[in-house]
């Protein structure tokens, strides 16, 4: 079954284990699809930015995290990871949407704008991050999102092409029920 995760502040129980278990136990069963809307990631980007670790522990987490995918990979999960990049002012103008628009002030947090004072930082850990994390049997994708159509047309093309190559197939019935009539 299908599901989408969204990994916020670690709880009480996620901190009481290593940073990858959270996304470890997420992770889908064979033949099933998960979303992860943030993730693991979140432990080389905000834990640096805002010093939540030592450089030593955030940075050794790309060689953990390759590792942890490569594992994934090669017992039979695919791992497609989109970044989204939106410019300064596109992420201004949906902010200041959110605010002006009472339909949409529900997703507007004051928090926001502290983590928008911290762009730069954000910027040069995302490019840390997506450098030292795309790999062969992991690799990012980078699509331009300040136009949501495009954003949407180049997410569903790439996801389209690696069904297209995982050749999905429904499961064989139970043997001899083919020849089988229903009275």
């Amino acid at each position: 079954m299908p599901g989408h995760e969204s990994f916020k502040v670690p709880t009480q129980e996620e901190r009481g284990h290593d940073y990858l278990w959270r996304a470890h136990r997420r992770t889908p069963a064979k033949g099933e699809i998960a979303i992860f809307n943030r993730s693991h990631y979140e432990d080389v980007l905000v834990a640096r930015v805002h010093e939540l670790v030592p450089s030593g522990t955030w940075s050794r987490r790309y060689d953990q995290i390759n590792a942890w995918e490569r594992m994934l990979v090669e017992e039979g999960t695919t791992v497609v990871k989109f970044f989204l990049a939106i410019s300064r002012e596109e992420q201004r103008e949906r902010l200041q949407d959110r605010l002006t628009d009472p339909t949409k002030r529900w997703k507007f947090r004051t928090a926001d704008l502290g983590e928008r004072a911290l762009w730069d930082a954000y910027r040069w850990a995302f490019e840390d991050a997506l450098g030292r994390c795309s790999t062969d049997w992991a690799p990012w994708y980078l699509v331009p999102s300040n136009r949501k159509w495009f954003r949407n047309l180049a997410v569903a093309d790439i996801l389209a092409d690696v069904i297209d190559d995982l050749a999905p197939a429904y499961p064989s019935g139970e043997p001899g029920i083919e020849d089988l009539t229903i009275s």
